[in-house]
């Protein structure tokens, strides 16, 4: 049923983007492609002209996110020419960001790590002009909101948040106590160490059932879009040791500038856009021959790295290349969330606080909110706030115009119905597959290798672990196997 309310809110025609974002997320014709423009590339030492689109001499990376786009730039600096081909209109696979009414809207709730290990190497995060959230989060409970602060950025705010009632004094000493646990691990030691599901791991370590229920199922569940906690106790240490050495950030320009700063310094023509592939099969001369949707074929014989999403692998692989994988994506179904944005004059907001809310109370769908142009200024015009809001799950048996009224009620509760009833409902986003679900068992280390003997390979979150830095550590397996078996095959030779 549509929640009715007093409010007087307004709605726009709501644009929502209902996907499982994978390769074939946006439609187009199929006998049609582009490259990416000059504008937007860096010219670089490899040749890369259209002759190279049928080169079996190249490589072949099928799909432009995050795990595509990391291959691409470690073959790339290996002197290797490859054509990647991705099936939207723009890199990025989930980690893009729309322009709506001069306001950056991310494509579902997305927050950059500054510690992950990979993206340091990779990145360059002056020109990504990272803007910072408050390390800790506002937790909303019984009524009011209580803060949770990192004791090491923010000391004297910690010592006032001791006798909140988001957990008990042994639970923020054991969040102390679990800093330095983590931090005395190497990430390498944190892949393979024995693994339970978070809740599991929460309460072994003595942490009380308030603090679990008001502040990690909200905290880590929204990163993990997994409010149950069954996700594996290795990526809850990942997690947990990048959030104590680096920073929770926006770049200025959007989540999707990070994808596009990787693409800017790939060689322009070797970047296929509007480009869906269908199917891939293995020929008599162990070549692999790509299949697009529009009949067209490539072949490559140097290899072909699979960047697609977990559950697109299963669509793209047949027969006995499929019996190959290990743990096909349909033994678990992926993690869902819904992201709402609104439009808010700058004065009908209730704080100018960078800070990250967290539904503590246990009712509601709301699970985490924040105003993103209190962190990054540039998300919207200079004389509006964007406030983005998250649920965790699909809703796909909720209308947009309900969810709207639901969480439009339920913010209001928080921050009040003056404050609220003015906002503008800008776009919903539902992502059907948002993260690969990682309860144990996982491999973090899994091989990108399909099997001996084949030059083809896969890479993606799903492969290592369901973050940022986990895409662009699996790109760049991918192309090291890519690599190895190259330097194996030509000494056999």
């Amino acid at each position: 049923m549509i929640i009715s309310t007093s409010l007087s809110i307004t709605t726009t025609a709501t644009t929502t983007i209902s996907y499982p974002h994978r390769l074939h997320y946006h439609s187009h014709r199929s006998h049609r492609f582009s490259l990416l423009p000059k504008s937007t590339l860096a010219n670089t030492s490899i040749p890369a002209t259209l002759s190279t689109l049928n080169d079996p001499k190249t490589a072949i990376i099928i799909g432009g996110g995050l795990s595509g786009l990391s291959a691409a730039t470690f073959l790339h600096s290996s002197g290797i020419p490859f054509l990647l081909l991705e099936a939207s209109d723009g890199v990025g696979g989930r980690v893009r960001t729309d322009v709506v009414d001069g306001f950056l809207l991310d494509r579902g709730f997305q927050i950059f790590i500054t510690a992950y290990p990979e993206a340091q190497k990779l990145l360059d995060y002056s020109s990504l002009d990272l803007q910072k959230f408050y390390s800790g989060a506002r937790v909303y409970y019984n009524g009011g909101f209580h803060t949770v602060a990192d004791p090491v950025r923010h000391f004297w705010d910690s010592l006032g948040t001791l006798g909140n009632p988001i957990g008990t004094i042994l639970d923020k000493l054991l969040i102390g106590l679990t800093r330095i646990k983590v931090l005395t691990k190497s990430y390498e030691e944190i892949y393979i160490a024995n693994e339970v599901p978070v809740i599991e791991l929460l309460r072994s370590s003595g942490f009380s059932e308030s603090i679990i229920d008001r502040f990690f199922r909200p905290f880590f569940g929204g990163i993990f879009f997994d409010r149950e906690l069954e996700t594996t106790s290795r990526l809850f240490d990942f997690i947990f040791r990048c959030l104590a050495l680096g920073d929770n950030t926006l770049p200025s320009k959007g989540i999707g500038e990070i994808p596009n700063q990787l693409a800017s310094k790939l060689p322009q023509d070797c970047i296929r856009l509007n480009s869906k592939v269908v199917s891939i099969e293995i020929d008599d001369e162990k070549r692999v021959n790509v299949r697009l949707d529009n009949g067209e074929e490539l072949k490559s014989e140097i290899g072909v790295i699979l960047a697609v999403e977990q559950p697109q692998v299963e669509n793209i692989l047949t027969g006995n290349l499929l019996e190959r994988v290990n743990n096909p994506g349909n033994k678990k179904p992926g993690r869902s969330t819904v992201c709402l944005y609104f439009s808010s004059d700058l004065d009908k907001i209730p704080t100018s606080d960078p800070v990250l809310y967290l539904n503590g109370s246990g009712r509601g769908i709301v699970n985490n909110m924040f105003f993103a142009t209190n962190v990054a200024r540039s998300y919207g015009p200079s004389n509006k706030a964007l406030v983005s809001a998250t649920l965790i799950g699909l809703f796909d048996n909720v209308s947009d115009d309900e969810l709207i009224g639901r969480v439009v009620q339920e913010l209001s509760e928080w921050f009040g119905d003056t404050v609220v009833g003015s906002w503008k409902h800008l776009r919903t986003y539902r992502v059907k597959f948002a993260q690969p679900n990682q309860s144990p068992p996982t491999d973090l280390l899994r091989s990108p290798k399909i099997g001996d003997g084949l030059i083809l390979y896969l890479c993606g979150d799903y492969q290592t672990s369901a973050t940022f830095d986990g895409a662009l550590v699996s790109g760049r397996r991918a192309a090291e196997a890519l690599l190895e078996d190259r330097a194996v095959s030509r000494v056999a030779n």
